[in-house]
């Protein structure tokens, strides 16, 4: 083959092979620019970016129910998983905002399996263009939850309210009706008097609970000497625990510090001697006994009383929950005692243990932060 024919059919596959690199970018170009397959719906412009900066629980669902975007909260509230959506609540109000384009907003209760509680959300679902609609929770099981605590707490105060309110009424027209008979006087009197004691008591309880509602963090906790706060505790049950000829004793370790609340910290351990008192039988004996460790010091409080069944322990220091409610009006029990305690020790970063046997007596422990410079000495 000579020299020009050879020059000509190099210059025509050139050409070939060049042409076709051009087709080929040019077919590249186009698949990419082209809308996705099946006519799935494409995440608007700037929703995948506002999607991902959300801290509320956002999922994006196209025309055929496949989640196309949602957020990390989202995953984390168990709304997703994959490309689906979890809860049939949820995905039947989406098919239904799809179908006649309204706005809906409403509060679902989702089931989480496995024995966990259900979680308490509102949902605002919304369409997003023509096809995809846009899904937006927010969990609102610990507002829920406070506000049941609240309803209850305000039940509970107004029928433990009426009882005293209502035995002074009585006691008073009784007194009236008795105004000749001095002896009846009396005894109405002195019962009248238990009844207003025992009102008092449950007013500056409920008082001092409600300070320690948010169990915040001290903002300025202060050194506070363990001996003084048994002592105070053993002196103001003092006067119960001499009427049942029950003997309160202070052991331990001595010199011990805590840091804290000093008023906070006086009215938990009081509540735990006043406590061991009431349920103790007469002519017994109650311990009150402090230990100190690396960075805390436990206040243990011992009685032989009662005791508490196995099955009531996880529930004692719920507001106004009694072991034995056939006996708190004798002993003169709010049913609140404990409940601050277990505050006190929240708001000191410590904890409240028990130890029971029913029929032998109980150990309830606080644990508060121990005063770092004694600790160190």
């Amino acid at each position: 083959m000579d020299p020009t024919t050879q020059a000509f059919l190099a210059a025509i596959l050139g050409a070939v092979v060049g042409g076709g690199a051009v087709l080929a970018w040019h077919i590249s170009d186009r698949q990419q620019h082209t809308l996705p397959p099946s006519g799935t719906p494409a995440v608007p412009p700037g929703v995948a970016t506002v999607l991902s900066v959300l801290r509320s629980s956002a999922v994006l669902v196209d025309e055929n129910d496949v989640v196309l975007k949602a957020s990390a909260p989202a995953y984390a509230l168990g709304l997703v998983r994959g490309s689906e959506m979890v809860d049939d609540q949820l995905a039947d109000i989406v098919r239904k905002v799809r179908r006649d384009g309204q706005i809906r907003e409403t509060e679902l209760v989702m089931s989480r399996g496995s024995g966990l509680p259900s979680r308490n959300v509102t949902a605002r679902v919304a369409p997003l263009g023509a096809r995809l609609v846009l899904a937006l929770v927010e969990d609102r099981t610990r507002e829920r939850r406070v506000e049941a605590i609240r309803r209850d707490f305000v039940a509970n105060v107004s029928h433990e309210l009426k009882t005293p309110v209502g035995a002074i009424r009585l006691l008073s027209e009784a007194v009236q009706e008795a105004s000749d008979d001095p002896e009846a006087v009396e005894r109405f009197a002195g019962r009248m008097l238990t009844e207003s004691d025992r009102l008092t008591r449950l007013v500056q309880q409920i008082i001092e609970l409600s300070r320690l509602q948010g169990d915040d963090p001290l903002e300025e906790p202060r050194p506070l000497a363990v001996d003084e706060v048994m002592a105070t505790a053993i002196d103001t049950s003092a006067i119960d625990a001499g009427a049942k000829h029950i003997t309160v004793v202070a052991s331990g370790e001595t010199g011990l510090e805590v840091l804290g609340n000093p008023e906070q910290v006086m009215v938990a351990v009081g509540n735990l001697v006043a406590n061991a008192v009431a349920y103790s039988s007469p002519e017994s004996s109650v311990l009150v006994s402090a230990r100190g460790h690396a960075g805390s010091v436990d206040i243990s409080v011992t009685d032989q009383g009662i005791g508490i069944p196995a099955a009531e322990i996880d529930r004692i220091f719920e507001r106004f929950y009694r072991v034995d409610p056939a006996r708190h009006r004798s002993t003169g029990g709010t049913g609140l005692g404990l409940s601050i305690v277990k505050h006190v020790a929240a708001t000191h970063g410590g904890e409240v243990r028990v130890w029971s046997v029913e029929g032998q007596g109980s150990t309830f422990t606080l644990t508060l932060p121990r005063h770092e410079q004694e600790a160190r000495g």
